[in-house]
């Protein structure tokens, strides 16, 4: 893929039959946004054509519009109905393509296949929210046309017959497996949809849950949301502060010839300046120093 990777603290979604949504997603600063013809529209034929105009045009507004912004699009699931159809509102100006429910590692083949017959070479965001899809997430993940994931929790739990509840016990397992997979593969993965639209507090905490899980950061169905994600994903000015005080320390270390040195009072091994690098990759290039 020719477009750099992303590691969006946050991913707005919008329905793809509401133009006047999709123009008003830059409006609370999102690192990423998408344009959503799968569950965002009614499952019927007619209703899903009648959308795909709306999306494609409002899609090249919006990247005329905000050129710096990562706007996706996405689509129905490859074994749906809908899914070729779906093709043919794709352009190669879109960040990447988003594609739910996917199984295999011969799904996303399948994805690159239809893509090219459309002269479509995007970056895949891979939807795992099935039973075989989080089975299976290091085979599909590993998959070169993927760069980004995320799990799907109301589908999972929906495909396994289960209940979801507050505490996300039942989606644990799937959530943790998605999001190593994804460490394995190089690629950043996004946290579960909060449907709760109007409570904080379930929010952060269901973010610092996904945060300590390893995700990099959260899928968006609300505006209001994206501020909340930036707070849990990004880094806060005393992590960035300390992170870059540790750096120095080992860099002052080094300098001096010792091989172990004491920060703060602990001894620092490679993973903890791994994760004092990780947390300065958040910030903006321009603050990285």
């Amino acid at each position: 893929m020719s477009a750099p990777a992303l590691r969006p603290r946050s991913m707005l979604f919008a329905p793809g039959n509401r133009a006047d949504l999709i123009a008003k997603l830059p409006r609370r600063s999102p690192d990423a946004v998408v344009i959503d013809l799968e569950d965002a529209i009614p499952g019927d034929a007619g209703a899903k054509a009648a959308a795909r105009p709306t999306a494609r045009d409002a899609a090249r507004e919006l990247i005329a519009a905000a050129p710096h912004l990562a706007v996706f699009l996405r689509i129905n699931a490859p074994h749906s109905p809908y899914f070729a159809d779906d093709l043919t509102v794709l352009t190669p100006e879109l960040a990447g393509v988003v594609v739910p429910k996917l199984e295999a590692a011969a799904d996303v083949r399948l994805v690159v296949d239809a893509l090219s017959s459309h002269g479509l070479n995007l970056p895949i965001l891979a939807g795992l929210e099935t039973g075989a899809g989080v089975w299976n997430a290091l085979d599909i993940l590993k998959e070169e046309a993927v760069t980004m994931a995320y799990f799907g929790a109301e589908d999972y739990t929906t495909d396994l017959g289960g209940r979801r509840t507050p505490g996300n016990l039942e989606v644990l397992y799937a959530r943790s497996r998605v999001a190593l997979a994804a460490r394995l593969a190089g690629v950043a993965a996004l946290d579960i949809v909060v449907t709760a639209l109007n409570d904080e507090p379930a929010f952060r905490a269901d973010a610092e849950q996904g945060r300590a899980l390893g995700y990099a950061g959260k899928l968006c169905i609300h505006p209001a949301q994206v501020t909340l994600a930036h707070d849990v994903f990004g880094a806060t000015p005393a992590e960035a502060a300390r992170a870059r005080a540790l750096l120095e320390a080992a860099r002052t270390a080094a300098e001096r010839g010792h091989g172990a040195f004491s920060f703060e009072g602990q001894m620092v091994d490679e993973p903890m300046l791994s994760a004092a690098r990780a947390v300065l990759a958040q910030l903006p290039e321009a603050d990285h120093e």
